[in-house]
């Protein structure tokens, strides 16, 4: 199965931004991983809805919109998306996740379900039916620079094993949080087929950020 970069936006030089997104559009970079937080579900708060929106009109790069916030089904229709955009929100989020996912399938949007490392494996076997992508968080969410998770390898390899029981072999498995060149080797190797960089792997001090995806995709 074919690999894609996410660029995490959270990690990019904000008072410069068009710029930044010009300079991943030049290395090919495959989504903008855009973070919403909202200083409840996580401690942290951070991009916004009429961000999202603005880089919609800036920039043909899809969007990967990671919800990190309570209740997101309030907030699907604040958020210009397209079909080839994908929103994915919490599975500890909100009491009736399935109910949320239907709402963004309805919109001709993909749907994506993220996982707390503590959350188990298994929470993904009936939502599996309505996503096309499943995040397995390898740092608790809200704030970039931590150290990965012990039991990330495991965890990516649990989660390819169960949808693909399920014969849902089809549905992506996305990886955040410390995804270096090393980890991303390892977590490619137990089945990730999306990597979400910041700044151990792309927004690097002492490379350009063409060259930093060159060499990631290179350990895939």
């Amino acid at each position: 199965m074919k690999k894609y970069l996410s660029a995490s936006v959270m990690c990019a030089d904000l008072l410069n931004m068009e710029k930044g997104i010009r300079e991943l559009e030049r290395a090919g970079i495959d989504y903008l991983h855009i973070d919403i937080m909202d200083g409840a579900f996580v401690p942290n708060i951070t991009l916004g809805f009429d961000f999202i929106n603005q880089v919609k009109r800036i920039t043909d790069i899809p969007l990967d919109v990671h919800m990190m916030v309570n209740e997101p089904s309030k907030f699907i229709d604040s958020m210009a998306l397209s079909e080839n955009d994908i929103l994915c929100v919490h599975y500890e989020s909100e009491l009736h996740i399935m109910r949320t996912l239907e709402k963004i399938k309805a919109k001709g949007i993909k749907a994506g379900l993220a996982v707390n490392p503590a959350t188990p494996t298994e929470c993904l076997k009936y939502p599996s039916e309505l996503i096309d992508m499943a995040l397995v968080m390898t740092v608790n969410p809200g704030f970039s620079g931590q150290r990965i998770i012990p039991f990330a390898e495991r965890k990516v390899r649990e989660t390819r094993e169960l949808l693909d029981s399920l014969g849902k072999g089809d549905i992506l498995i996305e990886v955040d949080g410390n995804i270096s060149p090393e980890n991303g080797m390892k977590l490619s190797k137990q089945g990730a087929d999306i990597f979400v960089l910041g700044t151990s792997a792309l927004f690097l001090k002492d490379c350009d950020i063409k060259d930093a995806a060159e060499k990631f995709r290179q350990v895939l």
